[in-house]
């Protein structure tokens, strides 16, 4: 495992990663950028679940960005956060690691916050990844304009409702931010990467994913998605990343065996 620091130009500041490196399989290998969620950093998913033992027999780098409270876009009022994650980002690993710099060889994930990103990310730019998965996503919190009503609905109050408006701006329903707007013309592109979605059916944000699904059927945007037992919490995300990783593999094309 390797702790990276690097200086980010788009970000105009030192940033970090966390990067499991495969002991399977033999370079070049195929990459899988995963993101955390709204109050954790690049360490989470390595203090919070077993990845490291379930990601040991894969022949797949895995790289873990701070995220920041960014949901991975680009603010309003603020950084280009999509364009570092979705071109600085992947451009500093391929030229740093032993990974290989095509489409399908790049996937992305992530869980609440980082659902949604791993989505915006993922569909903003999808020329550049094959497979995107979401755990629990926070996919409504950006695709309209009533702030003040996710931020009661969160349990919180008028500041995040702020932080909120300064990131995804006063209309964000039809831009980059809006998810069903970036599946739209990745299919119509013929770009589309194949995308996973998965929530808690305990979980405060199921509505949120229900109407998305809702939306990507109705637009006939292919994916899958599932509802299981659980809520918000680390043991739904521990035991789902498995089926993330195997999802992954298989449109990676890569076998999970050790070489």
């Amino acid at each position: 495992m390797f702790h990276v620091h690097w200086f980010s130009e788009i970000l105009g500041k030192a940033t970090t990663a966390q990067i499991l490196y495969p002991d399977a399989g033999k370079p070049p290998f195929p990459t899988l950028y995963l993101l955390h969620g709204l109050s954790d950093d690049s360490t989470i998913w390595l203090r919070r679940t077993r990845l490291e033992v379930y990601a040991a027999n894969l022949p797949l780098l895995i790289v873990m960005p701070d995220g920041y409270r960014s949901f991975y876009t680009n603010h309003h009022e603020g950084a280009d956060y999509a364009r570092h994650f979705g071109e600085e980002l992947p451009a500093f690993i391929e030229r740093t690691f032993q990974v290989r710099p095509t489409r399908d060889a790049r996937a992305i994930g992530g869980l609440s916050m980082g659902g949604y990103g791993a989505l915006r990310v993922g569909l903003g730019y999808a020329g550049r990844f094959c497979s995107i998965h979401s755990h629990s996503g926070a996919v409504g919190w950006g695709q309209n304009r009533n702030y003040e009503q996710v931020a009661r609905a969160t349990g919180r109050g008028s500041d995040f409702a702020a932080e909120l408006r300064r990131i995804f701006g006063p209309s964000p329903e039809g831009s980059d931010h809006h998810l069903l707007t970036l599946a739209k013309r990745a299919k119509k592109a013929r770009q589309l990467p194949k995308i996973s979605l998965d929530c808690g059916r305990e979980d405060f944000l199921l509505t949120n994913n229900r109407a998305f699904v809702k939306e990507l059927r109705a637009a006939k945007v292919p994916h899958t998605y599932k509802e299981h037992p659980g809520s918000h919490e680390w043991g739904y995300w521990d035991t789902h990343i498995r089926e993330a990783l195997a999802f992954h593999m298989k449109n990676l094309k890569l076998r999970t065996g050790r070489k």
